[in-house]
């Protein structure tokens, strides 16, 4: 069985294992007004906020806004970052078959159903982290791609595309189309992905 190395993921995310960041009281106050506020209004209005937006809601100047993020992306990128924590720890030392002892496919279906339900409860803070080219560059689409890339390895496969390939269904903007655009269920969009799943050969774990 292919083991994930917690040292190795956490190249790909500071979310995993990571050191607590030592601030001041003041700071640290203004975070949690600055995250609180985001949340409020990333679940309101969706992703299209501004800088200003976040500042005049958060109650803080726009100067310590842009000390602490460079941009509303960011501000998303920090929100997510518990909810993606507790899904990565699963992935790591979990049960399975989302953690380790199931076979490639059944970790595939397990990761697939994951994500979707942590789409569907914060998809607005992924539209405003994850799409487009900055999807790529988070530190959890590295994450994501070296587990699911492991698990192609452990299913026999040596395919350096495929990695991508499974994970191009879970962009947040195609995930937003199928279910606010086209009305596609949550049930039926995990139903298709576990038909995907089949591109591993079943296997023994």
């Amino acid at each position: 069985m292919t083991v994930l190395d917690p040292d190795t993921l956490s190249r790909y995310s500071g979310r995993v294992n990571s050191k607590p960041v030592t601030e001041r009281a003041d700071a640290a106050a203004n975070r949690q007004r600055i995250l609180a506020a985001a949340e409020d209004l990333f679940a309101t209005r969706g992703p299209d906020i501004t800088m200003g937006d976040l500042a005049a809601a958060a109650g803080v100047g726009r100067g310590t806004l842009y000390r602490r993020y460079d941009s509303v992306a960011a501000v998303a990128v920090a929100l997510l970052d518990e909810h993606e924590r507790r899904l990565q720890e699963a992935m790591l030392s979990g049960p399975p078959p989302l953690g380790p002892g199931a076979s490639p496919r059944e970790r595939l279906v397990a990761f697939y159903d994951a994500m979707i339900d942590l789409l569907e409860k914060h998809l607005p803070l992924a539209l405003g982290a994850e799409t487009g080219a900055r999807r790529y560059q988070t530190g959890a689409y590295g994450f994501w791609r070296v587990f699911v890339a492991a698990q192609v390895r452990e299913a026999g496969l040596r395919d350096e595309a495929l990695p991508d390939v499974l994970l191009a269904p879970l962009a947040p903007d195609l995930y937003q189309n199928q279910r606010h655009e086209r009305g596609m269920s949550v049930a039926a969009v995990k139903k298709a992905l576990r038909r995907l799943a089949c591109a591993l050969p079943e296997g023994d774990g």
